[in-house]
Parts: structure tokens; sequence; C-alpha cells
């Protein structure tokens, strides 16, 4: 009948299907979902009893059969000194809530004595620290105190732990300098380089700074600092060209033959121009290198390069992914031009020089993301479940502090199987005793040293979709028993009862009571039951008569619970 009125509660409580956030884990500690699966109908999610969902004002509800939570640890005691009560509760979670037995037995009450009477409360303030400022104004101090309670009684400490106090100073702060920003660079200290001589010389510029912004403070207690570092940088200009050399002419030859392959013939002596030759765009050597005598015969004139002219800018000014950026120069043949007639040798080489600017630092390259995946498979065979799909920031990666890939690497989808999870079954609790009865026929064996038998029963609660029974195969359970029900007894005094716990458990008027204990005299009976000598149990409440007899005042005590806390209103 039970698994019947959970079903219609089921259903019941799922015909009207709505979108709800569905979680993979409930906790039956906590109350909390945990492994969110996303918005999917609250039919698909509680296709699994281990799932659960936000329902409506934000309460995380469970999927599963009702069943109580574990009690909460005790609370504290109410009062920090004196009489109080201590509370834990329990809450009844799943489908059903009022299917848990007992289901409004969720709070217990219990006397507790509070252990802070002698609490001493804060310590004594301890020296102010130093402020937090050494000059000018806005410091502040702070001096602090500790709680000399116990953990448990850390409430008799009220207020701030922690003190604060204005702390201005007369002190002027000082003025450390800061540096001006750098002027521009000077010209050259030279128009070209001179690479004659063994040490190369290096034109240089120069630029300043100054230690004005601000000037450091030299009226205050503690002068300013000045500024770290140097005032000046200086760099060599290396884009300068070479420095034109001059020519100058070596010796005369011997005259030679008379030539006139050329027109007139000539007798002559030479000399050359080598002494040194000139480079760089210098002058050739002034006068002839040549001494003739009548033969007239012009001679082809060849051409010499100028001197290479500087490096241009760099074709970009970081190294873009994949090619690398270039710089030029370029130099003419007109020092001097090939003669045109007779025709001269032209220059030999190229005219124009490329390198790599590899010393530039690279671009950044910011992050680009890569195809999504396709995604999983749902990875459940029953309920719902969460399919990912995923992709790299890898086209390109992000490089040399380029931006990395905005947005997720990572995405989810919930999916359902639109079939139920098995629900296991849980056993209920046992029913009462039944009556002890003689087992054979309908003899009245109340009062009687005649045994009988009783049992009682549970059920196997909740399960459906082919979930696995009750472990255990008791659905009945025999005892063997005496009826001493209203038997007079004589008894002996025994003790007392255990206090019971307060009731009403909130609120006014709350009580716990004890009672002394009757105890019936069963020496009469035997100890055990048929061939089987099976253990006997006495069922049923004697009258047992304890001599001598107690006023109702000693026999039963009645305590009040004080310090309660009220019920909580109705929701």
């Amino acid at each position: 009948m039970k698994i019947l009125q959970f079903l219609v509660l089921l259903l019941g409580s799922l015909q009207t299907s709505e979108c709800v956030q569905c979680f993979a884990q409930f906790s039956l500690t906590s109350g909390q979902c945990t492994q969110e699966l996303g918005e999917i109908d609250d039919d698909d999610c509680c296709q699994n009893p281990q799932y659960g969902y936000l329902a409506t004002g934000g309460l995380c509800q469970s999927c599963g059969p009702p069943v109580w939570s574990p009690w909460s640890p005790w609370s504290q005691c109410t009062v920090l000194c004196g009489d109080g009560v201590r509370q834990r509760r329990r809450t009844c979670f799943g489908i059903g809530q009022s299917e848990c037995d007992n289901a409004a037995d969720n709070l217990q009450t219990e006397p507790c004595s509070g252990v802070c009477c002698d609490a001493k409360g804060w310590g004594l303030w301890g020296t102010w620290a130093p402020c937090s400022v050494t000059c000018g104004g806005g410091g502040v101090k702070k001096r602090v105190r500790l709680c000399s309670s116990s953990s448990e009684c850390r409430s008799v400490c009220s207020g701030s732990s922690e003190e604060t106090d204005d702390c201005p100073t007369h002190e002027t702060c000082p003025v450390h300098g800061g540096w001006s920003d750098w002027a521009s660079w000077s010209e050259c200290s030279g128009s070209c380089i001179d690479d004659q001589l063994d040490d190369v010389i290096v034109p240089s510029k120069v630029r300043y700074r100054s230690c004005s912004n601000p000037a450091p403070s030299n009226d205050t207690a503690t002068p300013g600092n000045g500024c770290p570092g140097d005032n000046s940088q200086t760099k060599f200009c290396s884009e300068l060209p070479n420095c034109p050399v001059d020519g100058s002419w070596g010796a005369w030859s011997p005259p030679g033959p008379c030539s006139i392959s050329c027109g007139e013939g000539l007798q002559l002596s030479t000399r050359t121009c080598d002494s040194p030759a000139p480079k760089y765009g210098g002058r050739f050597c002034d006068g002839t290198n040549v001494q003739t005598w009548v033969c007239k015969s012009p001679c082809p004139v060849d051409g010499f390069w100028s001197g290479w002219s500087s490096w241009g800018e760099c074709s970009s000014s970081c190294i873009p992914q994949g090619r690398v950026p270039v710089r030029s120069r370029s130099r003419s043949c007109s020092n001097p031009a090939p003669s045109s007639s007779p025709p001269g040798n032209g220059c030999q080489g190229d005219n124009h020089q490329i390198e790599d600017c590899s010393r530039t630092p690279h671009c950044p390259v910011d992050g680009g993301w890569g195809s999504w995946s396709p995604f999983t498979s749902c990875p459940v065979t029953c309920g719902a479940g969460l399919q990912l799909s995923d992709r790299r920031c890898d086209r390109p990666a992000a490089q040399h502090g380029g931006l990395p890939c905005p947005g997720e690497g990572r995405r989810t989808r919930s999916c359902t199987t639109n079939v139920h999870c098995p629900v296991d079954g849980s056993w209920s609790e046992w029913s009462p005793w039944s009556q002890c009865k003689f087992p054979f026929g309908d003899r009245d064996i109340r009062c009687k040293q005649l045994g009988g038998s009783q049992t009682r029963e549970r059920l196997c609660l909740h399960r459906a979709h082919n979930g696995s029974i009750c472990s255990g195969d008791l659905l009945t359970s025999r005892r063997v028993c005496y009826d001493v029900s209203k038997c007079i007894l004589k008894g002996s005094w025994d003790g007392w009862t255990s206090w019971t716990l307060c009731s009403p458990s909130c609120g006014d008027g709350s009580t716990r009571t004890r009672s002394r204990l009757c105890k019936p005299d069963y020496s009469r009976y035997s100890p055990t039951i048929g061939r089987q000598k099976e253990i006997a149990t006495f069922f049923g409440t004697p009258r047992a008569v304890c001599v001598p007899p107690l006023g109702d005042d000693e026999k039963k005590q009645i305590q009040p619970c004080v310090n309660v806390p009220p019920c909580p209103p109705d929701p």
C-alpha cells in the first residue's frame, strides 16, 4: 500500500512538468545540490532518484523517496551560565515528505547548563602599535585585545577585538626627487665613421634629464632622496656612413712602350692612386697618373663605387609571425662613373644590400580558438546526464605577450534518456508486536505461566523500475512471550528511569519527566519457552505492587525546561 502511495505522490508531484535546474547529487546531510546538469524538465531530472533540483524559493528538492537526514549535532546551550537547553534537528527529504515515519518528530530538546559562569571575557588592551605614517597627516594607530574565554564561551566577549585612533604627525614629509623627461638627442659628434685607424672612431650623441620632477627637498627634517640612475645617456651614431678617404699617388712607373691601340700612341709612365686608394666617396688623387710622350691614345675610364648609404628603417617595428623584417642600403658606380667613349668597365658587385632585422622583438600574437569538438555521448543509461564539448586556444596559441582567447574552452548541455533509473527498496519501521497468544487454539494465557508467541511485520517500500529489493529476507519477526498485561505482580523499587526529552520541544511550558521503577518479579516464570528453549519476553504492562507504597510525588518527577527558544512561525 505504501509503495502505491509513494508512486501516486511521485506522479502527482510531477504531473505538471516545469523547467528546473537539475543536479546530479543531493546530500542528505546538508540538503544541498551539487554537480549542476543544467535546465531540464523536472520529470526528466527525477528519473534518477539520486538527483535533486532547485524548487520554488531556491531550496534543493531530492528526487528520491522520503527519508530522514541524520540528526544534526547538538547546538550550544541557550545560556552561557545557568540552566538552559540545547537542540538538534533533522529534515525529511524526498518526494512526499509527509511520508517519513513520525513526520512531526524533527526537533529534539534537552536541558543543559552553561559552562561560562567563570568566563573571563576580554583581556587588557595591548599597547598601541606605531603610527602608520612618520610624517604628514592621516595616520592611524591600532591596538588589540584577546578573548580569554574558551571557544564555547567566546560570545561572552562582545564588541570589537581591535581599536584604532588618529595619530597625526607634525613633521613635514621629505620630497623625493623624480626625473624629468629626457631631452632630445644632441647632434652626432661627427658626420662620418673613421675606420682608417686601429681603433675605429664612431661619433656619438647624448641626451640629458634633470632631477626636477620634483626636485628633492633639502629643508625637511629628513632630506629627500635624489633621483636614482644617471642624468645622461650616450648613444653611438652607428647609422652614419664611413668617412671619405682621399686618394694619394704612388710612385711613377718606369716609362713604358708607346701604345697606339687607342689612337695616337704614347710612351708613358704611370702612377697609381693607391697610397691610399680613395674610399667611401673620398677624392681621387689630383693630377694625372700618366706622363706621356706624344702618342695621343685616349684610354677608357673604369667605374668605381661610391660609399654605402646609411641603412634604412626596418620594414616592421617587430617580427611578425612567419617572416623577419629587413632593412637595406645602396651605393652608386660614380666614383668615377665608367667612361662611355671608349667604354670603361662598370663596377663589379651589387649596388644594393639587404639584411634581416633579427634583433627586433617579436610581435604579440593573440590567441585564437580552434573548432568545438563534437559533444560526447550521453554518459548515463537512465535519467539525465551532461554532455561535454571543448575547444583549444591553438589557432594560433597566444605568444609573445599576446592576449589569450576570450570566453570559455568548455561547454555542456544536458541529455535525457527517457528511461527511469531503478528505485531500490527501503525497509519501513517494524509494526507493533501483535497480541501474545497461545500457539494452539484460543486458550487464554494472560497472567498464566503459559508461553505464547507474537509477531511483527515490516514492508519493503519505494522499490520501482527494477530496483533492488531490501537487503535481508525477514518481512516478519516472531518471538515467544508471556502475556502479563494488567497482571498483578509483586515488585521491588529499582531506581529512576532516564529523563525524557523536553516536551514540547520549543516555546513556553516545556518540561521533562522521569519515574520510579517498580520492577515486576518474574521469578515464577521460566526464562525459556518450548522445546527449543527460546528466550522468553514479557508482553504488556503488568500492575506491579511495590512495598512500601509511595505517593505520587515520590513516583514521578517533573522538571521545567527553561530558556527554550520560541517555536518558528508556521510557513
